[in-house]
């Protein structure tokens, strides 16, 4: 049975229009009409995991509210931070607030009461051109975000804010404030926003190492972009997920706490009132129920932090090649080759590759012991390894399988 998932559930609603030409939205919410038929959808890729890790494919399959961000802003640095500045955030441990599973009314009660000032809405504008009725529409969307820290830092969800050119900030209490891009890292789903603000509530950041399945939970978001600060509660369900969602593996914890669209940036919190993870996935089989999944906040605080303070995730390991996948007859004779598979179009001058040998033309059969079949394949074959390590690639160029040992560079900002 082919698993559906939803995952890139920020934008719960559309406000199409034009700017000289205002067009009013045709479903309940402005999204799109709900007896329209639904758009069809590519098979997910299979994928296997390792370890203790559950192979799961997950490919978003479902759009709530069909707001398609493409583009999205390159991650860049705040003009007036340094690479030096400290950013302080909030780690020890809170007062007692939670308490054993005997007493969990009053335990969550105080936990909900004490975490939800550190979580806010987060709601986005893109304009993006009309092809049906010409010109320009503006299509927004919403999600949820986690105070980082005092002075203003937010965490959220790189697929919230992809592509905004403009990011709004709703604080539990009512203020709003315009809000800027920090950062953002696909490979990882995390972005960082900051706003102006001063005597913030942060989040106190928990160890997501060291959850384990069966302890309670409660997530609290945005669901539906009208329901900030809703409160869902659960347990964490499972650890060390290997998912794919869209084409790049991540690892997460899965959680069977309700959350919707709108709860994507949002936090989940344990029973201590300290963040073990954001939110970013759920199924959307129809005959699921249960099945969220949560970046730990381990990796979301490694990757913010970064972002804070260099604008980009460093260490990042890259090929220094440019590849193309032929999975068709059609694009193979477009690109005169005989086989599908994975082609070098484009190898950077200084970097690895080029020190290895590789050229443009050859065909990658694996990296290291993974085998390669689409270009994202490539990319997360290189999970694992960091900049300055020595990558294994299996490569045909013509008729014969060239090994080549590539010294892997570390991938600047705007790598990919």
């Amino acid at each position: 049975m082919e698993n559906k998932w939803e995952y890139d559930y920020s934008g719960i609603y559309q406000n199409p229009y034009t700017p000289n030409n205002p067009i009013p939205p045709s479903g309940p919410l402005g999204g799109p009409d709900p007896s329209a038929p639904a758009p069809q959808s590519p098979e997910p890729p299979k994928k296997s995991g390792k370890g203790k890790k559950i192979g799961l494919s997950v490919l978003a399959l479902v759009l709530v509210g069909a707001v398609s961000f493409g583009g999205g802003f390159a991650g860049y640095k705040l003009a007036s931070k340094g690479k030096n500045d400290r950013v302080v955030y909030q780690a020890a441990p809170p007062s007692n607030l939670g308490t054993s599973s005997t007493s969990v009314n009053t335990g969550l009660v105080a936990v909900s009461e004490a975490v939800g000032p550190s979580v806010v809405v987060v709601t986005t504008d893109k304009v993006v051109m009309d092809n049906f009725w010409g010109g320009t529409r503006v299509v927004s969307g919403a999600g949820s975000g986690v105070i980082y820290t005092a002075d203003g830092y937010i965490i959220t969800n790189n697929h919230v804010i992809e592509g905004a050119q403009n990011i709004t900030v709703k604080l539990n209490d009512g203020t709003e404030y315009t809000a800027t891009l920090v950062g953002s890292d696909p490979q990882t789903d995390v972005a960082v926003i900051k706003i102006d603000g001063t005597g913030l509530v942060p989040a106190v950041l928990g160890d997501s190492d060291h959850v384990q399945v069966g302890e309670e939970v409660i997530a609290v978001g945005n669901p539906l972009g009208t329901l900030g600060g809703t409160v869902t509660n659960g347990i964490i369900s499972g650890m060390n997920r290997s998912i794919n969602i869209g084409g790049r593996e991540m690892t997460l914890m899965q959680t069977n706490a309700a959350v919707s669209p709108g709860n994507s940036g949002g936090g989940l919190f344990n029973v201590n009132g300290e963040l073990i993870g954001i939110v970013n996935a759920k199924s959307a089989e129809e005959n699921t129920e249960g099945l969220g999944f949560v970046i730990p906040v381990n990796t979301a605080r490694q990757v913010a932090q970064d972002l804070i303070e260099n604008g980009f995730v460093t260490g990042r390991p890259m090929l220094g090649i440019k590849v193309q996948t032929i999975a068709d007859p059609q694009t193979a004779m477009q690109f005169g080759v005989q086989s599908m598979g994975v082609y070098i179009m484009e190898v950077t001058p200084g970097s690895g590759a080029e020190a290895a040998g590789l050229k443009v033309g050859d065909r990658i059969l694996s990296v290291g012991d993974k085998i390669v079949e689409s270009s994202d394949d490539v990319l997360n074959a290189l999970n694992g390894y960091a900049a300055g390590d020595e990558a294994v690639l299996r490569v045909v160029r013509g008729q014969t399988i060239i090994t080549a040992n590539v010294t892997l560079n570390e991938r600047p900002s705007d790598g990919n």
